[in-house]
């Protein structure tokens, strides 16, 4: 996320920086960002109501400046374990509804809030979902978030078909793994080098090598890849 803001900034664009809990985190992203105009923005997508009324806030925030907001990148998610041998069908179930609420049901919703907004002023836009290579190669033990991205990707095309005759493109990027904070810790455990060895590079990506697909499918010059589910894994995996 934080590198997807660095490079749309580096452009001379106005980022508006999304946070559920760590405003202090969201602050340190906002203040390092090239240009001025950037602003901070709270909501819990996984709360009723919430993604409508973080695009709402959005773009009064951007009007502010007589703008228009121009593309959403949905980058939020959550991942959890439950591998079958050690779950119970009550946790199961309940994990089941907590990921496809916040990695299925909350992007769903901040699309067609965007993309309504973005046909109603007759502006255009562009929204570019964060899927994963999960979606394809499956997560055995983490089959909630596996099937989220799956339907993410789903999404992507029934979206871009949708809005498409409003001028409205609607994309997806699918990282394998990345060297992020939240990936740190597994990266540096004994699992680490048989991750990097996935990728015939030898390594995993950067958050840098994802923000530039992000913004390349956000761009006029990504317009004709509407639609598309751009894989973004090093060659780890392929379908």
């Amino acid at each position: 996320g934080a590198a997807c803001c660095q490079r749309f900034a580096a452009n001379g664009d106005r980022v508006l920086v999304h946070f559920r809990s760590d405003q202090r985190q969201a602050e340190a992203v906002c203040e390092s960002l090239p240009g001025t105009g950037h602003a901070i923005i709270q909501s819990a997508l996984d709360e009723a109501g919430a993604p409508g009324k973080l695009v709402a806030d959005a773009m009064a925030a951007v009007s502010d400046y007589g703008e228009a907001l121009d593309c959403m990148i949905i980058n939020h998610g959550v991942y959890e374990e439950h591998p079958v041998e050690t779950t119970s069908a009550a946790d199961w179930s309940s994990s089941f509804e907590r990921v496809l609420r916040t990695n299925l049901a909350a992007p769903a919703e901040l699309a067609f809030a965007f993309g309504s907004a973005a046909r109603e002023n007759g502006r255009g836009g562009a929204v570019v979902f964060v899927s994963s290579r999960g979606a394809y190669r499956g997560e055995p033990i983490a089959a909630a978030y596996g099937a989220s991205k799956a339907g993410l990707n789903s999404l992507t095309g029934s979206l871009a078909q949708a809005f498409g005759p409003h001028g409205i493109r609607v994309s997806a990027v699918a990282p394998g793994f990345i060297a992020t904070e939240m990936a740190a810790e597994v990266l540096a455990s004994p699992r680490g080098d048989d991750i990097r060895s996935q990728s015939p590079w030898g390594r995993v990506g950067s958050p840098e090598e994802v923000a530039a697909a992000v913004f390349h499918l956000a761009s006029p010059e990504g317009a004709w890849s509407t639609g598309a589910v751009l894989d973004c894994n090093g060659a780890s995996y392929l379908h």
